[in-house]
């Protein structure tokens, strides 16, 4: 690590607070004389010797600016990840909080550090078994999406201090297998942004709940919806709570305790309860901002139409949760991330919102068993010409995922606008075998006035493999009704899929 920074960075005054005196941190620019800014302040800051220092980030505390017993700590961090190519909003925080494209100062959240030893607590118990305990476990909708995951943690943190019980032990289950988290690089900035400790998270691969179900010790909370994912269907007896759903969707007429969503987004009927029972929790600006950006993403920046008032004065409730970025600046943030697949292997990228539907056919030849197919559909918001130039070896690795998923039949369907802004739909297809693709072809020429076809020109690809442009604005859901048609899909699997405000095109 370089031992000295080659820009200019803040030198930070901090002034002790006092009844006549409002002035807060003054923010001067200074050239660098060191590996890390020199702070200064009339109170006493122990930093050792930071000079030649080879650490990341360099700790220091002062006394609370509100007067109480407690210290507020500050970090100087290196920027892990850089927002230089991010067309950010001009707002008046990032005015006041100056700018460094290198180093940043955070504050400590107090909010924060309780939710990670909450989390830490409860990994640890999960590992040991929970002996004598029920293991009350939260847990959302399969979709890997930031509100999902942001309400299945804050809402596990609610129910453990408000129950308090002996009896349960509640944890959050993240319903995407760990690995899946390397695909979504918007999740993985919100939770480093937040400080979350993402080794104290439990996924869904990293827990056994059949376990629990088959010794009656299980209780589950469920989120976002009326009934269980089609993987979990058979835990259903063991749900004593239903989260956020519509008036109308009751599908366990067993459970007594169901909360009605009002349309709101999941955060923000958390963020209310939070606010109802120890609203200072909220100050945390990390806290907070976990909850704020599952209400923006949620609800498209609070400009879709299905976004309510109450979503509206939570995410005011919240702003501090924005910092420096402001409410725009962080959902622009989040929906960048969301869409670059720069840093992604080519499964990921086809893993990020993937279908899949499983048909049940004819007796194998022995006459033993029926035979079961599948077909997938993935999409993502690059052309396809960008997904084949991704890597040196693409058209391999698309084959590759396609062989691990059983697919017989993968359809790739690429929404993105070119330099003219214009939408633009292409797919790409890879059967199992020339039959297969001379089979869908005939199928959708059949169908040619719901899904007109162009052929694209891509060098390289096999007679298992073929590309084309989708010659009017088609919906991704009537391709996946053609997909259903052609497969008979009797059951469907969204393995990686999550909602899109404003994405009825795409």
């Amino acid at each position: 690590m370089e031992s000295t920074l080659n820009v200019s960075v803040l030198d930070v005054i901090l002034q002790p607070f006092s009844p006549t005196s409002y002035e807060s941190w003054s923010n001067v620019a200074k050239p660098a004389a060191s590996a890390f800014p020199n702070i200064r302040s009339e109170s006493t800051i122990h930093l050792g010797n930071p000079i030649g220092s080879t650490k990341d980030s360099l700790d220091y505390s002062v006394p609370s600016l509100m007067g109480t017993a407690h210290e507020k700590s500050y970090k100087v961090n290196k920027i892990k990840t850089s927002l230089s190519k991010i067309p950010l909003p001009q707002s008046a925080a990032s005015f006041y909080n100056g700018h460094s494209p290198q180093i940043e100062i955070v504050e400590s959240c107090e909010s924060i550090h309780g939710l990670n030893l909450f989390l830490k607590s409860k990994r640890d118990e999960v590992d040991a078994g929970v002996p004598g305990r029920f293991l009350h476990a939260v847990i959302g909708q399969d979709v890997s999406d930031v509100g999902s995951v942001a309400s299945t943690i804050m809402y596990a943190f609610y129910l453990n201090k408000m129950l308090e019980s002996p009896e349960f032990c509640t944890v959050p289950v993240i319903n995407m297998k760990r690995t899946e988290l390397n695909s979504h690089a918007e999740l993985k900035w919100l939770l480093d942004s937040c400080q979350i400790d993402q080794s104290s998270l439990i996924f869904i691969d990293e827990i056994d709940l059949p376990y629990y179900d088959l010794f009656g010790s299980l209780k589950l909370v469920l989120l976002n919806g009326p009934k269980l994912p089609t993987k979990q269907e058979a835990l259903k007896e063991s749900v004593i709570e239903i989260f956020n759903c519509q008036k109308d969707e009751r599908v366990y007429p067993w459970v007594k305790k169901v909360t009605v969503g009002q349309e709101c987004a999941s955060c923000t009927l958390i963020a209310e309860k939070f606010a109802m029972s120890s609203p200072e929790i909220l100050a945390g600006q990390k806290f907070s901002r976990l909850l704020l950006a599952g209400i923006l993403l949620d609800t498209g920046n609070l400009s879709s139409p299905h976004s309510t008032t109450k979503d509206k004065y939570m995410a005011t409730l919240l702003l501090n949760g924005a910092g420096r970025f402001g409410c725009n600046g962080l959902y622009q943030i989040l929906r960048y991330k969301l869409y670059d697949v720069s840093e992604l292997r080519v499964a990921d990228i086809l893993g990020k919102d993937f279908k899949k539907w499983t048909r049940v056919g004819k007796l194998d030849n022995a006459g033993s068993r029926l035979m079961v197919s599948h077909v997938g559909m993935s999409s993502i918001g690059i052309s396809v010409q960008q997904i084949l130039a991704h890597g040196s070896a693409s058209t391999w690795e698309i084959k590759q995922f396609q062989q691990l998923e059983k697919l017989r039949l993968l359809m790739i369907v690429s929404g993105y606008y070119d330099q003219q802004k214009n939408f633009k739909r292409e797919i790409l297809i890879s059967t199992e075998s020339v039959e297969l693709m001379k089979n869908l072809l005939f199928f959708f020429n059949s169908n040619a006035s719901q899904l007109p076809l162009k052929v694209l020109h891509q060098p390289g690809l096999g007679e298992e493999m073929r590309a084309f442009e989708i010659d009017k604005v088609t919906s991704r859901k009537t391709i996946e009704r053609l997909l259903e048609d052609f497969g008979g899909g009797s059951s469907k699997v969204n393995v990686g899929s999550r909602p899109k405000p404003h994405d009825d095109i795409h």
